[in-house]
C-alpha cells in the first residue's frame, strides 16, 4: 500500500489511541507517547509495525498517542489510518488483512 499523503486516526481518550501516519524516510519509524510505555512500549511497537507490514505499507512514520489502548483497538487505528493516507475510500478489506 502506498501512502500518499499524512493522516490520523483515533481520539485522546481514555482507553483509545490516536495514530499518525507520514509517508517517506526509510522502513518503518514508530514514536510512542505512553503513561505506560515502560510496560507495554515494545509491544505497541510491535503491534503498529506488524499491522503496517501486513498492510504492506514501508517508508512510514508511525506517531502513536497510546491512552490505554488495547492491541485490537490500535489495530483499527493503524488500518484506518493506513487506508487514508493511501487515499483508499471505498471498498475497504476490514478485518481482511489484519489477523
Amino acid at each position: 500500500m502506498q501512502l500518499r499523503k499524512s493522516a490520523m486516526s483515533g481520539t485522546l481518550e481514555s482507553s483509545d489511541a490516536m495514530v499518525t501516519l507520514e509517508p517517506g524516510g526509510e522502513g518503518i519509524r514508530v514514536e510512542i507517547t505512553s503513561i505506560v510505555k515502560a510496560q507495554y512500549g515494545r509491544q505497541i511497537e510491535a503491534c503498529v509495525r506488524e499491522t503496517l507490514e501486513r498492510l504492506g505499507v514501508d517508508n512510514v512514520k508511525a506517531i502513536v498517542v497510546d491512552k490505554g489502548a488495547l492491541e485490537c483497538t490500535l489495530k483499527a487505528r493503524v488500518e484506518s489510518a493506513a487506508f487514508r493516507a493511501a487515499e483508499i475510500d471505498s471498498g475497504f478489506p476490514w478485518g481482511g488483512a489484519i489477523k
